[in-house]
């Protein structure tokens, strides 16, 4: 059996490509992400996003790097359609640490790949027309 490749991967979904290859996904998972979360305070660019599992109910934290314009706040999805993207999508809501203080997030969405949304902050915009797909979610 062979190593599976990104298009075959269950994060690749319609809209929203995985654009690293399951060995660095799983690297990640295993060996980056544990330190992640507690660093993400002393890193400049990474935060911290809070949900519930969509299937286990328990409260998860996922270290991410989030871009703000106004009320709405984006993060890019290079590793795909990833276990926080769909359990926040489910929930419908999520927290994220912004700055200083946690704010509540609605209205989850995905700005598909390939598109060129004025309303998303301009890093997120630029990755959107780059063929990155991209979360989306308004501060309540």
């Amino acid at each position: 059996m062979g190593t599976m490749r990104a298009k075959d991967h269950p994060n690749n979904a319609p809209g929203v490509p995985m654009k690293f290859p399951p060995w660095l996904e799983n690297f990640q998972i295993r060996f980056i992400n544990p330190w992640a979360v507690p660093l993400a305070r002393l890193v400049p660019g990474i935060t911290v996003i809070r949900h519930r599992g969509r299937k286990s109910g328990r409260q998860l934290e996922t270290a991410v790097s989030a871009y703000r314009k106004g009320d709405t706040v984006a993060i890019m999805l290079a590793h795909g359609k990833t276990n926080w993207v769909k359990n926040i999508l489910a929930a419908g809501e999520a927290d994220l640490r912004l700055g200083r203080r946690d704010v509540h997030l609605v209205n989850p969405r995905i700005v598909e790949a390939g598109s060129d949304d004025p309303a998303l902050p301009s890093m997120a915009r630029i990755a959107a027309r780059r063929g990155v797909g991209v979360f989306v979610a308004d501060i309540s």
